[in-house]
């Protein structure tokens, strides 16, 4: 019972890995995408953090941050960051989804209330994760 189990879950985050390194091949981040991620990476972790902290957002939200924030610290990635350019990735595709997430049930004012860094700063994380509405400039 107890192997069955413990292949089920292999199996789960084999299957998990395939799917997030199939979505990594299709995207293609090029590399001024990920420079430009590498540059905001510090204000969009206290963006998370001081969302996730704030109790005028949804305890929904709220969890999903926490989530967000654990599976960033994790030492065990689906696709471990020794590995070049794509190590980081899979970070990068799990942060966006949840920020996209978060600006449908919280809303744009929410998390531009809570951005530590420059307005050109929110813009690229706008860009980043396809969410026009935070975007400071139209699209």
């Amino acid at each position: 019972m107890i192997l069955q189990l413990a292949a089920s879950v292999v199996a789960g985050l084999v299957v998990i890995w395939v799917a997030f390194a199939l979505v990594l091949l299709v995207t293609k981040p090029s590399a001024a995408t990920l420079v430009t991620t590498a540059r905001i990476v510090p204000d969009t972790i206290r963006l998370v953090r001081r969302l996730a902290a704030d109790r005028t957002v949804s305890r929904g939200v709220r969890v999903r941050l926490w989530l967000l924030l654990a599976y960033l610290v994790a030492p065990i990635d689906v696709i471990p960051d020794v590995v070049p350019v794509i190590g980081f990735a899979d970070d990068a595709l799990v942060t966006s989804l949840v920020l996209r997430s978060v600006v449908r049930r919280a809303g744009p004012d929410a998390v531009r209330a809570h951005w530590p860094g420059t307005a050109d700063g929110l813009d690229a994380l706008a860009r980043l994760c396809r969410v026009p509405a935070l975007r400071a400039t139209p699209a």
